[in-house]
């Protein structure tokens, strides 16, 4: 039985207004897939990008395998994203719109044991709409302070 692993991007829900979101697979080396399944990734300033009809997602971090040779992938690099073809076009014209991005959710391990990546179409929030995000979660966390006093 091996171990799930779940990494999450915390910023995500946070600086962006998520629309639609879709579990993609992403392809690795050997080193990557080992490291991933060790929980050392990251994907906190990642984001998606399509080159000749193809997504790809930069600047994740995988560090390197502990005990890999000179076979070793490098940390940061462009790593690429498997989806439908429908659901390919349909994000790059969803992009053409003004303000829109692709941003990595969360990295996990399927029951099989293969990496997966849920990303979401986004879109920025304004400074005001975090502050209205900050002054829920600190209402919503006073109301389960009383509650759970009473």
């Amino acid at each position: 039985m091996q171990k799930t692993v779940n990494i999450l991007n915390k910023r995500a829900k946070f600086d962006y207004e998520i629309l639609e979101k879709y579990t993609a697979g992403i392809v690795l080396t050997g080193t990557e897939i080992k490291s991933i399944r060790l929980g050392k990734a990251g994907i906190a300033e990642s984001f998606c990008e399509f080159h000749n009809g193809e997504l790809f997602v930069i600047n994740s971090h995988i560090e390197e395998y502990l005990y890999g040779t000179h076979y070793n992938h490098k940390a940061k690099s462009e790593r690429k994203l498997l989806l439908n073809r429908r659901e390919l076009k349909s994000l790059e014209k969803s992009l053409q719109n003004k303000g829109l991005t692709i941003i990595p959710l969360r990295l996990f391990t399927n029951e099989k044991g293969l990496a997966k990546l849920d990303i979401a179409l986004c879109r920025g929030k304004k400074t005001y709409d975090k502050r209205d995000t900050i002054k829920d979660r600190d209402n919503k966390r006073d109301l389960d302070r009383i509650k759970k006093s009473h």
